[in-house]
């Protein structure tokens, strides 16, 4: 279905992989809506138009609920290994198709090839782990502590969702939450972010071949995703909402779920600090700091956003920070030695920069800065500050750039009071080579995550989450699989209850 999609990139790969992206559907019958609108997707490293798909209403998004509200029943009555080999089906094809996910993933985010074939393998994992989750459904068979009942829970299927994705990780962020929605039992609508919704539309299209029912999995594409998204919550058929976004947005939609009582999962905003005491090791706090910083460019909820060093250590640290930062080639994210490609889009650039500048009118210095190409598309250069005053804005706003902004704490106590000095609590990350501090400050810092000498914390067998105005609930784990499952409770008489017992 590609009589909507105009292809424009001279790159032959390129071309393969959008050529493949259907043009929008409904899953009920996968088909492309009705003619009208149509959404362009452009390529951030260039600026100009890669695609279009379709543009759903909300009368499109409906049709879409009803499919997922009659398909659904049928799904949650399969067997767990049925599941299960659906979705190992999905993670064998996501592997076969690799390339052309990345293309697409590169295309429409404008991160590196390689960073991009990291997504692919990234999702494809969380697919593999809910594959296997699927067979352990859990629930529990006991006997109640008078003896006189017996106590059987069940876990079911919570029933349709709406999976809301960001855009920064689109494969990845759907695959968390489409995948355990599957291997649950539930049918689901997928609301890929209006900047990337391609790598979206191949996944479910791949979901379908791999023998997902066709109604069980929705993608719904639109560029009004507030009226789509509040038609959706007050129907009466929908039963979860899962989003992953910005704190504010995620405001909204939690008011509209409560007038239903809806199930919610949400993974909202960070401002994560990234703590370096005097005793960590240089080296490897460097190198955990880019990481930390710069996996996807710093767009994303658990990029490092206040970098506190101690004195001791401050100098040296900025110094080795700036000269690796300085280092960084810029560029469109298929060219061959580029290490980061551009920000998302021109809104994007726009709140970096304005974060830089009010940070030095405050009094910090900037101290690195690596070029970047000149001509099209949003690029922002690899910006270290120092001396960043506690008023600045980038300490309260997370950058989503690739700006690491550094700060200068003389004793424990002072660190950990300004690192929990935000509103958010999703991640956060300690260097030091004491272990007692390491347990010490991760208990004490109010974070869901907490990265010791180690600047990555997402793992597909890890609760992803955070607490205060960073969300609630978690995905991946086992604890992903419970966010789509409702327990409920069987009474009944226990061995030794005399008959007729209460």
């Amino acid at each position: 279905m590609t009589d909507q999609l105009q292809v424009r990139p001279a790159q032959k790969d390129a071309k393969e992989a959008l050529a493949s992206v259907p043009s929008g559907f409904l899953a009920d019958s996968w088909r492309a809506p009705a003619p009208g609108g149509v959404l362009t997707v452009e390529d951030p490293a260039t600026g100009e138009a890669i695609a279009t798909v379709a543009d759903c209403t909300e009368e499109d998004a409906l049709a879409a609920l009803g499919a997922a509200a009659t398909a659904g029943p049928a799904w949650a009555l399969t067997s767990p290994r049925e599941r299960a080999d659906t979705l190992h089906r999905l993670v064998a094809s996501m592997h076969a198709h690799r390339e052309r996910l990345a293309w697409l993933l590169t295309l429409e985010v404008g991160k590196t090839l390689a960073e991009a074939r990291g997504e692919v393998d990234y999702a494809a994992d969380y697919v593999r782990w809910y594959a296997e989750e699927a067979v352990r459904p859990h629930g529990r068979s006991t006997v109640a502590p008078d003896g006189r009942s017996h106590i059987l829970t069940v876990a079911e299927p919570v029933g349709p969702c709406l999976l809301i994705t960001p855009w920064n990780v689109p494969l990845a962020m759907a695959a968390r939450k489409v995948a355990p929605a599957l291997a649950a039992g539930c049918s689901a609508i997928l609301k890929p972010a209006e900047l990337t919704p391609l790598s979206s539309l191949v996944f479910a299209e791949l979901a379908l071949a791999a023998g997902v029912p066709a109604g069980v999995l929705t993608v719904v594409t639109t560029s009004a995703p507030a009226g789509v998204c509040a038609r959706l919550i007050a129907d009466e058929r929908l039963r979860k909402v899962s989003f992953t976004g910005s704190t504010p947005v995620g405001r909204i939609l939690l008011q509209q779920a409560g007038q239903r009582v809806l199930r919610v999962s949400m993974e909202l905003g960070g401002n994560a600090p990234f703590l370096v005491f005097d005793d960590a090791d240089l080296e490897l706090a460097v190198h955990e700091a880019m990481i930390a910083k710069m996996r996807m460019g710093g767009q994303s909820c658990v990029a490092a956003n206040r970098f506190l060093v101690q004195d001791g250590i401050a100098d040296r640290f900025t110094a080795a920070l700036a000269e690796r930062m300085t280092a960084i080639r810029v560029g469109p994210g298929w060219e061959d030695g580029v290490d980061l490609g551009p920000l998302v889009d021109a809104r994007a650039v726009a709140k970096a920069a304005r974060l830089v500048e009010d940070a030095r009118e405050r009094g910090a210095t900037v101290v690195a800065r690596a070029p970047v190409p000149d001509g099209p598309g949003w690029y922002f250069p690899p910006t270290v500050l120092d001396h960043v005053p506690a008023d600045a804005a980038i300490c309260s706003e997370e950058v989503f750039g690739p700006v690491a902004a550094i700060s200068r704490f003389s004793t424990e106590d002072e660190a950990l009071a300004r690192a929990n000095d935000t509103e958010h609590g999703l991640a956060a990350y300690v260097l030091t080579s004491d272990f007692d501090r390491a347990r010490r400050v991760a208990g004490r810092l109010q974070s869901g995550m907490v990265g010791i000498n180690r600047g990555l914390v997402s793992n597909v067998a890890a609760p992803f989450g955070g607490i205060k105005q960073s969300g609630l609930g978690r995905e991946g784990g086992p604890e992903g699989l419970h966010e789509y499952q409702q327990f409920k409770y069987l009474s009944m008489p226990g061995f030794h209850a005399p008959a007729g017992g209460a």
